[in-house]
């Protein structure tokens, strides 16, 4: 099975939202995820959806932008980013989801010889304004990883054969690239690949490609031209 990954589709069936207000780099989208997808995804393949799905603000518009990613090739696990307003609790989420799509929150996820955990992230501390409601919501997800890193860790993260992939939607470090809690769990769980989005108009060439050795990859939509990222290849279970 091969693991791609893909961040901030931003779709928006039901509130059109034209995204090149946001830069030039946006032009042709969101037709051009729907074309070159399938051009690199299989239907054996799992793809990573690491936040900013919808701008849509309730869950029964959401899921018009989900059924149409959800006919793309691939299986995929959905984790929620600061835009997506129309996530619901998870139970009602995985029980209103596609068939073909699964989601993490506080938790992790195996399939076959692959786990993947993860959560949203925030905005870290460091030399620009962090009010004390960052740091009550830093500190929360800083929670929320442990417990899904500590969930894949019951999975069978670190066993042999069995890879890891943790997704977070804001990238894990600070202003340039300085350590914050999220990279010491990191460091703590080492995964064998870590995956973010969140950053627009940044080149993959100038983001976080390692930390500690480990490989950390920018995936937002705008960054890989709108096609899915290969993360990694897992041997059958």
């Amino acid at each position: 099975m091969r693991v791609f990954a893909i961040a901030d589709l931003h779709l928006s069936s039901a509130a059109p939202k034209p995204m090149t207000v946001f830069g030039g780099g946006w032009a042709g989208h969101p037709q051009a995820i729907f074309e070159r997808w399938p051009e690199v995804v299989g239907p054996g393949d799992l793809v990573l959806l690491p936040g900013d799905l919808s701008w849509a603000m309730r869950l029964p518009e959401a899921l018009r932008d989900l059924v149409q990613v959800d006919a793309l090739p691939g299986r995929k696990v959905l984790l929620r980013g600061n835009h997506d307003y129309w996530w619901p609790a998870i139970g009602k989420l995985r029980a209103a989801l596609p068939p073909g799509m699964l989601a993490v929150q506080n938790d992790a996820l195996r399939l076959g010889n692959l786990i993947v955990s993860g959560t949203r992230g925030w905005v870290t501390p460091g030399p620009d304004s962090f009010s004390d409601e960052d740091r009550r919501i830093y500190e929360r997800e800083l929670e929320r990883l442990a417990l899904s890193l500590d969930s894949a860790r019951r999975l069978g993260a670190g066993e042999e054969g069995v890879r890891h992939v943790l997704m977070l939607h804001y990238p894990p470090t600070g202003p340039n690239f300085a350590p914050t809690g999220f990279t010491e769990l990191i460091a703590a769980h080492r995964p064998d690949a870590v995956v973010y989005g969140h950053l627009h108009g940044v080149s993959p060439a100038r983001s976080l490609q390692h930390w500690q050795g480990i490989p950390t990859h920018l995936v937002a939509a705008d960054a890989l031209g709108f096609r899915p990222k290969l993360i990694l290849e897992v041997g059958s279970a």
